[in-house]
C-alpha cells in the first residue's frame, strides 16, 4: 500500500507504526501542514492517516489550511471511500469534516489513563484483539461533542465519551494515542502548547513522571499498535 499522511507537528509523526509498515513493504508519503505544504492529489493512494497536532480545529482563522484539510479529509472519506485511519487531532477532524462537532473538554484528559470498548467496539473488527479495559496515553484538551450522522463509538471514558469512532465501512479514528514510542513524550513536551497542558495538569515534573508512566506501559502500548495496525490493514482491504 501507498499510504498519505497528513501531519501538524514534525514530531507528531505515525509513531510505531512506521516499523510495522517498513517491515510490511508499505510507504508513505507525509505533507507537514503546519508547514505549509501543499495537499496533493489522493490518485495514487491506498489510504489516508491524519495525525495529531497542537492546534484545535476551530482555529481556521490562525491556521487557514484547517479549512482546505477538512474538506479533503471529506473528499477522500465520504467521497472516495478510501481507508482512513485518525489519530486525535486526526479524529477531531474527521468528525469535523462528515458533518460531527468538536469543542473544548469539559475535563482535559492528560496522562495514562483508562479506555473502555463500547459493546460495538468489542464486537466490530478494528479493536479486535484489545482488552475490554485497557491504559493508553490520552494528551487533549478538546473532544468530540457530537458524532457525524451514521458514526459508531467504539470506546470511551468517563471524561470523553468518544473516544474511538468508525464511519462507513473503512474510517476509523481514536482520541488517544497508540501509536507512541520511547521517546514521544520528550518530543511532544518541546511543543510548548503540549507542555502548558502538561504541566496545567500535572504540576512540576510533569514530563518526568509522564515518561516513567509511559515507559512502564511501553510494551502493551506497542502490543495494542500492533493489533490495531493489523486490524486496520484488514478493513482497508475489504470493498
Amino acid at each position: 500500500m501507498k499510504l498519505l499522511v497528513l501531519q501538524h507537528a514534525t514530531v507528531e509523526h505515525p509513531g510505531i507504526f512506521r516499523s510495522f509498515l517498513e517491515e510490511d513493504g508499505h510507504s508513505y508519503d507525509a505533507v507537514e501542514l503546519d508547514k505549509g505544504e501543499a495537499l496533493p492529489p489522493l490518485d495514487g493512494y491506498d489510504g489516508l492517516w491524519v495525525m495529531g497536532g497542537p492546534m484545535d480545529v476551530w482555529q481556521e482563522d490562525q491556521h487557514p489550511w484547517l479549512r482546505d484539510e477538512k474538506a479533503f479529509i471529506r473528499e477522500a472519506v465520504e467521497g472516495r471511500g478510501l481507508p482512513f485511519l485518525g489519530l486525535c487531532l486526526g479524529h477531531q477532524l474527521l468528525a469535523e469534516a462528515l458533518g460531527g462537532t468538536v469543542g473544548p473538554s469539559d475535563t482535559p484528559e492528560i496522562g495514562v489513563m483508562d479506555v473502555q470498548l463500547t459493546e460495538d467496539g468489542a464486537s466490530g473488527v478494528i479493536l479486535d484483539g484489545l482488552p475490554e479495559r485497557f491504559r493508553t496515553l490520552q494528551w487533549h484538551s478538546a473532544e468530540v461533542k457530537q458524532m457525524p450522522t451514521g458514526a459508531t463509538c467504539l470506546a470511551t471514558s468517563p471524561d470523553c465519551v468518544v473516544q474511538a469512532m468508525k464511519w462507513g465501512p473503512r474510517a476509523y479514528s481514536a482520541q488517544f494515542h497508540i501509536e507512541v514510542e520511547s521517546d514521544t513524550v520528550a518530543n511532544w513536551v518541546a511543543i510548548p502548547e503540549y507542555k502548558s497542558a502538561l504541566e496545567g495538569a500535572m504540576g512540576d515534573g510533569a514530563a518526568e513522571r509522564l515518561a516513567g508512566d509511559v515507559s512502564a506501559q511501553m510494551t502493551s502500548f506497542n502490543a495494542m499498535a500492533e493489533r490495531l495496525y493489523i486490524n486496520w490493514m484488514q478493513t482497508s482491504a475489504q470493498a
